[in-house]
């Protein structure tokens, strides 16, 4: 993560429908329930296979978030030199060094955030970053790794040598950190991330140690051929945008698209140009282009945490659902907040595409019970109905309550906001592992919907609760008259002020209130010829 620059809380309720809480009928209701397996280990930011039911780990991370500090941030001593396998049924634990694999093999599977996908029996681990005694640096590694999964787990857990069950190849654009693996059809995709080389720090390349830092800002795209011992790669044409694919360390995942094909969307991301913060949009991957959604906004979730996709067949609804980790925004008793130092959080989110392709993001009535999330890994359950590329069907779940997968590891951290003090001592990696059940029937528990992630208008009032001194921002994707008004709780209009013909773009206003009550509470709303936003408005003494 890099430097947070600005450090900006704004308080955000929507007040629409005689000012209730905006929610519609959940389609499916989730609940977590903890799983701890005896001297398991925390581990973060790792990439995982699975056969029969037990996983394989390799890579990550054994700390927390890491320092600011370049001396002490990423050290060796925290890699994962352990291969681990696990049973989470048997809640059963084997590991053993990888010290046996050759050096280029143990160093790269040593590394944290790893691309990483399984086909078939082969797990094909791309990239990831960490120290290399090789190159006596930090590098991203420019290779492909390919783990015959089942052959590894029975060596591990019956004490055999595992050597000739790991290849590698060697590919300069392998060399990538905190980008996906996906495959649509055939065809795998390597969708943003970066290559960064030397010892990591918040002030820039040009200061203390220096660093190398390229984002892909790419789609990658390949064929793998294997037959078992010889590994070919037929690189396609990448897509490239260096605007809306400049992006890593964020979600990316399966999905089926309305026309009932195999796709993918990249949600979210960091960082934006000129601003260490995350983009709010996504980017919606088919198997010949891309489309990024501007219409559409996420708040929850911003950076890698566990996801589960889910599709609806009969209703053409593609569901994802994101747990804790970090992000810009969470929810504080129905009040949206803004903070720009981009926390930890609890939020457990849902974003749906409907049939036309609308999306929008729901908060779910569920919350995880610490600081947790980020860098987790959601490890779905072999048997589940799923379609090719993982995403679960819905309409095939015919229990009332069926066990989807689990979330294991990633970073549990004491507060919200570590990263300016972070000595090491403030986070873990978690050992933790939840349970994730899907609700067929529940009728309890509302998704509340986050109206802002839906509309055009993008309005923010800041700071909010205020001394009647704010600023209001919004977005007009037309040219328009725009009304700004602002009411009592009685419904009294207080002031009214309309602004003719505004272009298209960003706009702030700014107004100050001497007049108005502390303590109060008021309305603000924007009004243009296609859509309109009202929020609350607190005065503080």
């Amino acid at each position: 993560m890099k430097h947070r620059k600005l450090s900006i809380v704004l308080f955000i309720l929507f007040i629409i429908a005689n000012t209730t809480i905006i929610a519609q009928t959940t389609p499916f209701n989730i609940y977590i329930e903890p799983l701890n397996i005896p001297n398991l280990g925390g581990i973060q930011s790792y990439a995982y296979g699975q056969h029969n039911g037990k996983w394989l780990i390799v890579g990550g991370r054994l700390d927390g978030l890491h320092q600011r500090q370049p001396f002490a941030s990423f050290l060796a001593s925290g890699n994962n030199n352990q291969i681990i396998v696990v049973d989470p049924v048997a809640m059963q634990k084997w590991s053993v060094s990888n010290s046996s694999l050759p050096v280029a093999l143990r160093e790269q599977l040593s590394s944290t955030n790893m691309e990483f996908h399984q086909e078939g029996n082969y797990l094909y681990c791309v990239g990831g970053y960490g120290y290399s005694a090789t190159a006596a640096d930090h590098i991203t590694y420019p290779n492909l790794v390919a783990i015959d999964v089942p052959a590894v787990i029975n060596a591990v857990v019956n004490g055999t040598g595992f050597t000739s069950f790991f290849r590698q190849i060697a590919d300069p654009l392998f060399a990538v950190s905190g980008g996906h693996l996906s495959k649509i059809n055939s065809t795998y995709y390597l969708v943003g991330g970066q290559n960064f080389i030397g010892r990591y720090n918040p002030m820039g390349p040009t200061h203390g140690p220096g660093f190398f830092q390229e984002y892909t800002n790419a789609i990658r795209k390949f064929d793998i051929s294997d037959n078992g011992t010889t590994i070919t790669i037929n690189h396609h044409a990448p897509i490239v945008d260096t605007v809306n694919l400049h992006r890593r360390d964020y979600n990316v995942t399966n999905q089926i698209l309305p026309d009932g094909s195999e796709g993918i969307t990249a949600f979210s991301g960091v960082f934006q140009y000129g601003i260490d913060l995350p983009y709010l949009n996504c980017v919606n991957i088919d198997s010949t282009s891309y489309v990024v959604n501007n219409a559409f906004s996420q708040y929850y979730n911003h950076y890698h945490c566990a996801v589960v996709p889910i599709y609806a067949e009969a209703k053409n609804e593609m569901h994802t659902l994101f747990f804790g980790g970090i992000a810009q925004y969470y929810d504080s008793l129905g009040i949206l907040v803004q903070d720009n130092n981009v926390p930890f959080v609890k939020t457990i989110a849902r974003v749906t595409r409907d049939g036309s392709g609308l999306m929008s993001e729901y908060k779910l009535p569920i919350e995880m019970p610490a600081f947790l999330g980020a860098g987790s890994e959601f490890i779905p359950i072999e048997s589940n109905p799923r379609f090719e590329n993982g995403v679960f069907k819905q309409d095939s779940l015919l229990a009332d309550t069926t066990l989807l997968g689990y979330i294991y590891g990633g970073i549990s951290s004491n507060d919200p906001n570590i990263f300016f003090i972070n000595t090491g001592a403030q986070s873990i990696a978690t050992s933790q592992i939840f349970k994730v059940y899907h609700v067929k029937n529940s009728t309890q528990g509302i998704h509340d919907l986050n109206e802002q992630s839906v509309g055009t208008l993008k309005m923010l009032v800041y700071p909010n609760p205020n001394d009647g001194n704010f600023t209001i921002k919004y977005q007009l994707v037309k040219n328009s008259d725009v009304k700004i008004k602002l009411v009592d709780l009685k419904g009294r209009i207080l002031e009214e002020k309309t602004i003719r013909n505004q272009e298209i773009g960003e706009h702030l206003f700014e107004k100050e209130m001497e007049e108005l009550k502390f303590g109060g509470v008021y309305f603000l709303t924007i009004e243009t010829s296609y859509e309109s936003a009202s929020q609350k408005l607190v005065l503080t003494p």
